[in-house]
């Protein structure tokens, strides 16, 4: 494997004023271009360095993306909506060029930073048992021909293991399942400050729904290929852990299109 690339480092801007900043994107974490999930990372960094607040904690983040972002030289404007004494509220739109040269809007990204305050602790969900654990999980780097896991530069980046779900790129193939997958993701380069995990390595992690429905049709011959149209995350909780499960669902597909949510446990 080549050298782990540094996503803090990848998706830092260069600030230009009047909340501009620059962000040069590589190609270290491209599917066929750069993945959403990580473009979401480089517009929500520069949000976070122009609210500048170090007390308010990402809490929430819906991202439209408008246009393919390709890796090269972005630019984020940020519009801080709301600066309130316990919560600010941000907007970015990172552009870049398309095949023209022309400037475009590649995607938007609405933000929510909260300050911590006293209240409950309740956790209302379960961790999902039908997956193995990291120990037992199956590498997902195998030597198939067409395993993506090793085809795309993103998961370079990435110890992966799989925890539920088959490996279809194998000869032979498994049989289609229900629409879950679950895989343990570890950051080649780690990712934490402070003792914690950097909250802005969850959003490449967390767009990779399309597994899920790609479950359902592992026997067939049905191939598609499903970039997102929008991505929200919200965060509840810090970690310090490397090993990160990512479970997957696809709630439903018809008519084209499909909608699947993820959860990230510790």
């Amino acid at each position: 494997l080549p050298a782990p690339a540094d996503l803090r480092a990848d998706t830092a801007g260069v600030a230009l004023g009047g909340g501009r900043y620059q962000i040069d994107l590589p190609m270290h974490w491209n599917y066929l271009h750069p993945s959403g999930g990580v473009t979401m990372t480089a517009a929500l960094r520069a949000a976070t360095a122009e609210q500048a607040d170090p007390a308010l904690h990402l809490v929430s983040a819906t991202t439209t993306f408008c246009e393919v972002i390709r890796a090269e030289r972005t630019i984020a404007q940020v519009n801080v909506l709301r600066r309130g004494g316990s919560t600010a509220q941000v907007r970015v739109s990172l552009s870049s060029r398309d095949e023209r040269g022309q400037a475009v809007t590649g995607l938007e990204v609405a933000a929510t930073y909260c300050r911590e305050r006293s209240g409950p602790d309740m956790r209302g969900a379960r961790p999902p048992r039908d997956v193995a654990w990291v120990d037992d999980a199956v590498d997902a780097k195998d030597a198939g021909a067409s395993n993506p896991h090793t085809r795309f530069a993103f998961y370079d980046q990435f110890d992966c293991r799989i925890g539920a779900g088959g490996r279809a790129w194998l000869d032979g193939g498994h049989r289609a399942g229900p629409p879950r997958y679950a895989r343990w993701f570890r950051y080649r380069q780690p990712q934490h400050r402070d003792g914690e995990l950097d909250p802005l390595a969850l959003p490449p992690i967390a767009d990779v729904m399309p597994s899920a429905l790609a479950e359902t049709f592992a026997d067939g011959d049905y191939r598609f290929y499903a970039p997102s149209l929008d991505l929200t995350l919200h965060w509840v909780a810090p970690t310090a852990r490397e090993w990160l499960l990512v479970y997957t669902r696809c709630r439903r597909a018809r008519a084209g299109w499909a909608s699947a949510d993820v959860e990230i446990w510790d």
